[in-house]
């Protein structure tokens, strides 16, 4: 509960308003959070997008960025935290896409997730991607996953005010 708590802190201290375009996770990411007392002022939503079609329909997710990158790639997640962040009142949007289990997909081993964290700053967006594996079974790289998210808010916003974050024209 620290880490959340000090994540909660965090969003509130800087006037973040968070919203998460989920997959691999669905809605584990905003719900962790959501365990704080008080962390709804800095809650705008959570999307839990698992198809094609969710992620193109809510988040403009592209179908020939899927063809291309496939589903579990930083191509896909990039687009969907912009869509996340450009379609809510948000001003930092988390979002991830992955194979949590129990099987590997199109030969991408199970635990691997794609991350992205975008931000609105001073009327720029930044935007920065990962790719991860972490280990356990389904709901254990989920949750792994999921606290991974919410414990890089802080490095990733200190990186924006830092002036070191990519802007999305420059990623």
């Amino acid at each position: 509960m620290e880490l959340l708590e000090k994540v909660s802190e965090y969003l509130q201290k800087h006037e973040l308003k968070m919203a998460t375009a989920e997959s691999c996770t669905a809605g584990l990411i905003v719900s962790e959070l959501a365990r704080v007392p008080g962390s709804g002022q800095s809650i705008d939503c959570g999307l839990a997008v698992y198809s094609p079609e969710a992620k193109n329909r809510y988040l403009a997710v592209s179908f020939e960025t899927i063809d291309n990158h496939g589903l579990t790639s930083e191509a896909t997640v990039r687009e969907m935290a912009l869509g996340a962040l450009n379609n809510n009142d948000a001003n930092v949007a988390l979002a991830n896409t992955g194979i949590a289990g129990p099987e590997p997909h199109d030969g991408i081993p199970v635990g691997t997730v794609c991350f992205a964290w975008a931000f609105r700053h001073n009327q720029q967006i930044f935007l920065t991607t990962e790719t991860r594996r972490f280990s356990g079974d389904r709901n254990q790289v989920r949750l792994a996953a999921a606290h991974y998210a919410l414990e890089m808010v802080p490095q990733q916003h200190g990186d924006v005010l830092a002036g070191n974050a990519p802007r999305v024209d420059e990623s």
